[in-house]
């Protein structure tokens, strides 16, 4: 005996038992006896089709309104199966497609990841976090020498797995840079180039690039249309941007970058991010800056790792805990 037949025994009795007693047991066996169903593959129209055909076997003079309610119920559960069927179908494309993402996102966070380096007199704090799985943001440090950190941070203008291919792109085309790693505008104009003939024209990433001087404590800087770095002189307690400007990578090929330098006193702070913190949302509005100003003051007295790490938790709280954009802080300060 196949399923199907003992399918229709079983249920006869439930049908059976249930008009006889309406029985909790009998809507309890009911219940179990539709995940079996479901289990088997069996369609809402066949359970359909099935008690209209015992109902009538067990009621011959069922009256003609009766039987005639069971053929548009059984229309509606063909309709509802195809539906079910299709809604299952897209789940597990869903979940394909989440678990994939989750690879994408592991790859993604081996292949850019990056230590900060340690420099006496100098403490350096970052946190990175993506707003979803894939990170659109992207920072990185060079320490080649006993001279020079390098940091770069980007943001890809698009968001998934296109942008986690393009920082990974940027990623080694930094990397390769056979020299002048240490000279910011060079470092632009080669990675604009490399941009210009490998991504998609719909694509763009602003990056700002520096290079902290340990010997001098001069921070050399270029940017690419990147978020302005702030720059907090302890002398004053006074905030200020750090001056910039330059095109989009992947606008113009031929694009030219203007280096700036600025020299770094002690308890001074060179404060780099993406516009996941200052285009910070709320329910009224975009954050002000005085607002993102006051975080950093009221946690200033913290390691620099401290203060991003406060900062993001303060933003994160006034966002109700839903990041609406990637989040990424990087902090320079001199202490000796």
């Amino acid at each position: 005996m196949d399923f199907r037949e003992v399918m229709e025994s079983k249920y006869r009795d439930l049908l059976v038992n249930f008009i006889k007693d309406e029985s909790e047991q009998a809507l309890y066996q009911g219940q179990k006896f539709s995940r079996k169903s479901i289990e088997q593959k069996i369609s809402p129209e066949d359970i359909v089709s099935l008690h209209k055909s015992i109902m009538m076997e067990l009621y011959p003079e069922m009256p003609d309104y009766v039987s005639k309610s069971f053929d548009i119920l059984l229309e509606v559960m063909i309709g509802y199966g195809f539906a079910y069927r299709e809604h299952q179908s897209l789940r597990h494309v869903q979940e394909e497609l989440r678990s994939e993402m989750e690879i994408a996102a592991n790859v993604q966070q081996t292949l850019l990841s990056t230590e900060i380096p340690s420099a006496e007199g100098l403490d350096i704090g970052a946190i990175s976090v993506p707003a979803k799985m894939m990170n659109g943001d992207y920072y990185h440090f060079v320490h080649d020498d006993n001279q020079f950190i390098n940091i770069a941070i980007a943001d890809v203008i698009g968001k998934g797995i296109p942008a986690a291919m393009c920082m990974s792109m940027i990623k080694y085309a930094m990397d390769s840079l056979p020299e002048n790693r240490n000279m910011p505008s060079n470092v632009l104009e080669n990675l604009n180039r490399v941009v210009e003939q490998n991504v998609d024209p719909s694509m763009f990433i602003t990056m700002f690039y520096g290079a902290y001087d340990i010997l001098t404590h001069t921070f050399h800087y270029a940017s690419a249309g990147h978020e302005p770095g702030l720059y907090y002189e302890a002398k004053t307690s006074e905030f200020s941007e750090l001056k910039t400007k330059g095109l989009l990578l992947g606008v113009d090929k031929k694009a030219k970058y203007q280096q700036f330098e600025k020299e770094i006193f002690v308890g001074d702070m060179i404060i780099l991010m993406s516009d996941g913190v200052t285009e910070c949302r709320t329910e009224e509005g975009f954050l002000d800056k005085e607002v993102l100003l006051g975080y950093i003051r009221k946690h200033m007295h913290l390691n620099a790792q401290g203060i991003v790490q406060q900062v993001y938790k303060e933003l994160e709280k006034i966002q109700d805990f839903h990041l609406r954009d990637d989040f990424t802080l990087i902090i320079f300060k001199r202490e000796v």
